[in-house]
């Protein structure tokens, strides 16, 4: 697997897919967050809190991480190395877990220039240090959480097809139905109680971790979430 995770990494950071990645991630928060007139921006807001940046994250991330796994297992078919990764020295799931981790860990990096922004608002409340830090540390949490969820949905759409460009386009309509899809569903109230169908999705989790309450409930959710695409991942490249 370790095997796996260096070449996922040094693919990324030999080529400009991760460069990109981590400029088009912190240049979108950037530009939303501070320069740009609305709901999301800081200054705008009058209050010295990270609520912004917490409620657009989830939203980039649903079009950047399927953007680095498109090609994870999309590619590999498409060179014909598929096959050759398969008949090496390791299992089908260490095969998965490498390609999955390499992304994850990217994600990760680009991620963690955005602590400035805790620095930042830290030190720009009316009172230095007017800032909720148990809700920053639980939506960053969340973050990560949610990172983890997308990174297996987007290694799973890559098995499906040998084209880049689809596997991204079914990562980023997955990734979208489990974020918000259930929400949505349940905004038109057919079942009457919609509470457990809002729970079935990535939103109402992430929430809750942004109170800065971890919930044992939440954290399943995102393990097991990322854990089925895991397995159908390897389900599907087992039977290509």
């Amino acid at each position: 697997m370790l095997a796996i995770l260096k070449k996922e990494i040094n693919t990324f950071f030999t080529s400009p897919i991760g460069y990109l990645v981590i400029a088009v991630f912190l240049v979108l928060n950037g530009l939303f967050l501070w320069v740009f007139e609305g709901d999301f921006n800081i200054i705008d807001s009058g209050f010295a809190d990270l609520s912004g940046f917490f409620l657009l994250a989830p939203w980039i991330l649903i079009f950047l991480v399927p953007a680095v796994t498109m090609r994870s297992f999309s590619d590999e078919k498409k060179q014909g190395t598929l096959e050759l990764l398969l008949t090496k020295p390791i299992s089908h799931l260490n095969i998965v877990l490498g390609k999955y981790f390499g992304a994850c860990i990217l994600i990760i990096i680009a991620l963690i220039p955005t602590l400035l922004y805790v620095f930042t608002v830290y030190q720009l409340g009316q009172t230095v240090g007017n800032l909720d830090i148990g809700s920053t540390l639980g939506s960053y949490f969340g973050l990560l959480f949610l990172i983890g969820a997308y990174t297996a949905i987007g290694v799973f759409a890559s098995t499906l097809s040998n084209n880049q460009i689809v596997a991204f386009i079914i990562a980023v309509f997955i990734c979208f139905f489990f974020y918000f899809g259930f929400q949505g569903i349940s905004n038109y109230n057919f079942l009457g109680d919609t509470f457990y169908l809002e729970n079935l999705g990535m939103d109402a989790h992430f929430k809750s971790m942004s109170r800065g309450v971890l919930d044992t409930r939440d954290i399943i959710y995102f393990l097991s979430i990322s854990a089925l695409f895991i397995v159908l991942t390897k389900l599907n490249i087992q039977n290509s």
